[in-house]
């Protein structure tokens, strides 16, 4: 049974793809340039990178706060990557919703299946890179991993792809700025449906459908 996640005005957009799609990039540029849209910010056991800020990349905690809060039901979802946990907060997403904020989950799709089992409404975007040897590329030339690590990511690579018919729009991210432009049109046509203009214009619909009288 589905435990739902009461949408009010805003929608949750869930985004994965292979580690060196260029996910995290594309959606990261689409949250500088969209109003009311936000990104979630996971909690993960992994370790802290250099360049990476506590509670603006992730919140960083140890992975027995992590099982503590994942046995409480306090994720959303949550999946162990790479011998590491990541988990999006349940009533951070909640609250954004409700207060008419799209929410975009970055994440894999292990999470992206269970989001789907316990919300009653998501969309889903699978980021693809044009090749096999582009996808290796990006991920040597990000310099973040070890070739131990980047070697793994590439093992999984095949298995994470093949997921992406799990999904309701996919993206080749082949160009940076065409697929930037595909996945606004997505937010910007899901913004259009009919169910989101009602509760966003409900006191405009009221007006103009409005018994005749009501007009004198």
């Amino acid at each position: 049974m589905k435990q739902s996640v009461r949408v009010a005005t805003g929608t949750l957009f869930v985004v994965s793809g292979a580690s060196g799609s260029g996910k995290s990039s594309l959606v990261g540029q689409l949250a500088a340039t969209q109003a009311d849209l936000v990104v979630s910010v996971s909690h993960t056991t992994r370790p802290r990178r250099p360049a990476e800020k506590d509670g603006v990349h992730y919140n960083f905690i140890d992975a027995e706060s992590f099982q503590a809060r994942a046995r409480d039901g306090l994720f959303l979802e949550y999946a162990q990557v790479f011998h590491h946990y990541y988990g999006t907060s349940r009533e951070w997403v909640t609250q954004r919703l409700r207060s008419g904020v799209d929410v975009v989950l970055e994440i894999d799709w292990q999470g992206a299946r269970q989001v789907r089992e316990r919300t009653t409404e998501s969309i889903g975007i699978f980021i693809l890179p044009p090749s096999r040897q582009a996808l290796e590329t990006r991920l040597r030339h990000r310099a973040q991993d070890s070739p131990e690590v980047v070697q793994q990511r590439l093992r999984e690579a095949s298995n994470d792809m093949s997921h992406f018919k799990e999904f309701d729009y996919v993206i080749i991210n082949d160009d940076f700025a065409t697929a930037l432009n595909a996945l606004r049109m997505i937010v910007q046509v899901s913004r259009l449906r009919c169910c989101v203009q009602a509760q966003r214009n409900h006191e405009l619909l009221s007006r103009l459908l409005a018994s005749p009288s009501s007009f004198e």
